[in-house]
């Protein structure tokens, strides 16, 4: 049993390859793209106009209890993936909350947490332009008419569909999860880091069950326009999406983003087993570092941060870089923050690191923010469940500043160990290594 005597016992996930953790493993795994022209707004005038996007099929009511649905129209869509994530989660865990069957319940409720990652909630447009348009006074906005008029034609609970709590608390109303609940807004690292806290949460005996992981929807024009002014989103794709991304690629132009949310059921080990429950991995060991670039548009070149965490998740999990049969990398196809990640990847596990197996998943989710790292941990555990590393897409060629082993075909592997490492713009970084039950 790993150092941390944590399992992973269920795992959802929806992402722009499907509603489901199967299908967005069935879609890496076929090296299907779910990047597109964007579709939730018209992106006219946008230098990229690609993302990653959720079928239209997804209607978060059939997530939800009839007894909850009056609150729909209150949930944002980052909430909205979230639920239905953690409906998955719960369900392929065997665990059966109140908001599964409320007569059937199997879990103490205070004995259940909640951790959840979430990003920067950009409210829709449509719900705040009413009440700027009256707030105008020849032709510029009057913070004295917003006080007067503006406010009036917000609604008095607008607030609440924005909050980056509020992705646990509607999961913690509709599931009765009564224990601890925290909320992680760390940008891409948010996911990773959650986990790592819900891993703790259990670890100091706070909890027996704990949900975890991320979800974000930047598929929005606020969000969209700042990567873009920001230089982060690529500009030169816009009419084949389908290779737009290419992390670690020497044609690399820059990230496409998306929308999606992962979550996934810690446990502590004994009561795991205690219930009969199937566990998919182990919770081997979790890292995390702060390391700030004054250029913050960009990570400082030598990846130091990551450096770090990759470091300390290795250190607990007691293992060797050798060790390692999967490195599942952030890969955001940034050139300048791909190369510091691969210059952090070597230098923490050596010379082991030009061997070891890499798959970056961003050129066929795209970056989906505090989802990222949840959706890398559910293809972890998939690749480890099948025995299976898929091909990298749109890495035909390597950058020369990356000497890792990023697959160009899919190789059958008993895996062992897997690393997956995040970071931010800010600085922060995680990594977590899973380790198979199996092994």
């Amino acid at each position: 049993m790993s150092s941390t005597g944590v399992v992973i016992t269920g795992f959802g996930a929806v992402s722009p390859l499907g509603l489901t953790a199967d299908e967005m493993w069935d879609g890496l795994c076929s090296s299907k793209c779910g990047i597109k022209k964007i579709e939730a707004f018209d992106p006219i005038g946008f230098s990229c106009q690609l993302a990653g996007q959720i079928s239209p099929d997804f209607k978060v009511r059939n997530f939800i209890p009839k007894t909850h649905r009056k609150a729909v129209k209150m949930m944002s869509r980052d909430i909205e993936l979230a639920i239905a994530a953690a409906n998955e989660a719960i369900t392929s865990s065997g665990l059966i909350t109140k908001g599964i069957d409320p007569e059937k319940v199997n879990v103490d409720s205070r004995r259940m947490a909640i951790n959840i990652g979430a990003g920067l909630i950009s409210c829709d447009l449509v719900e705040l332009a009413p009440a700027v348009a009256a707030s105008v006074t020849d032709g510029k906005f009057d913070i004295r008419k917003w006080g007067k008029d503006g406010l009036g034609l917000v609604t008095p609970l607008w607030l609440l569909k924005y909050l980056p709590n509020m992705l646990a608390c509607h999961i913690g109303i509709i599931h009765d999860i009564q224990g601890p609940s925290n909320t992680i807004t760390c940008a891409e690292a948010a996911g990773h880091l959650a986990i790592a806290e819900a891993t703790s949460v259990i670890n100091r005996g706070w909890a027996d069950i704990a949900l975890a992981g991320g979800a974000e929807a930047k598929v929005n024009p606020i969000v969209m326009i700042r990567q873009c002014l920001l230089k982060r989103a690529t500009s030169q794709s816009n009419d084949e999406p389908d290779s737009a991304c290419r992390p670690f690629d020497v044609a690399a132009t820059g990230s496409v983003f998306g929308e999606a949310a992962g979550i996934v059921v810690l446990e502590n080990a004994e009561y795991a087993a205690r219930r009969g429950a199937k566990i998919y991995a182990e919770i081997a060991g979790c890292g995390q570092s702060n390391n700030i670039n004054p250029a913050y548009e960009h990570l400082e070149p030598d990846g130091k941060g990551i450096q770090i965490a990759i470091e300390k998740a290795m250190s607990q999990a007691n293992i060797s870089a050798e060790d390692l049969d999967l490195i599942i990398p952030h890969g955001t196809a940034i050139a300048a923050d791909d190369s510091a990640e691969a210059t952090a990847i070597e230098a923490a596990l050596g010379k082991a690191a030009e061997k070891i197996p890499v798959f970056p998943t961003k050129s066929m989710l795209s970056n989906t923010g505090a989802a990222a790292g949840a959706l890398d941990i559910v293809a972890a555990i998939c690749a480890m469940k099948d025995g299976k590393i898929p091909a990298a897409k749109n890495c035909d060629k390597k950058a020369k500043y990356c000497n890792l082993n990023i697959l160009q075909k899919p190789i059958e592997k008993n895996i062992r160990y897997v690393l997956c490492c995040s970071y931010t713009y800010g600085g922060q970084t995680a990594a977590i290594v899973l380790k198979n039950p199996n092994t």
